[in-house]
């Protein structure tokens, strides 16, 4: 992460702000008024007082620093089975869920509209060890 103004926090914060925007415009353009009611609803009186109109995100984020492939695959491996977790169930399988680059790293298969780069070989090489098939 190169040295910018504010750091990843403010990176991370900005990229939110504007995608909140961006799928705002795009929600109230398709006329989905009940899933624009349910992101307003999320809105605090105090987010609603400072002008607030739909919460889309949650306020922070958990960034942890990736020192080791083992940690970096743990991670990946995470965030592909979370759309099948728990209270999520959003495919029966991690590897169908599209909108996921499980399939590229599980299954060699290209994603149809994302470039996906594997920095696992990268970590690898960094890191002087032999790189390993996600479970």
């Amino acid at each position: 992460m190169p040295d910018t103004d504010g750091g990843l926090n403010k990176m991370i914060s900005n990229g939110k702000r504007f995608m909140a925007y961006e799928l705002v415009k795009k929600l109230t353009t398709k006329g989905r008024t009940d899933i624009l009611d349910q992101l307003s609803a999320a809105c605090t009186e105090k987010e609603k007082a400072k002008g607030q109109k739909h919460k889309v995100f949650e306020p922070s984020f958990d960034a942890k620093p990736i020192y080791s492939t083992a940690f970096l695959h743990q991670k990946i491996d995470y965030i592909h089975h979370n759309p099948v977790s728990g209270k999520w169930s959003l495919c029966n399988d991690f590897t169908e869920y599209p909108h996921s680059s499980a399939t590229f790293y599980h299954l060699a298969k290209t994603h149809e509209l994302v470039i996906i780069n594997d920095y696992r070989n990268f970590w690898a090489d960094i890191n002087h060890v032999k790189p390993v098939r996600l479970l």
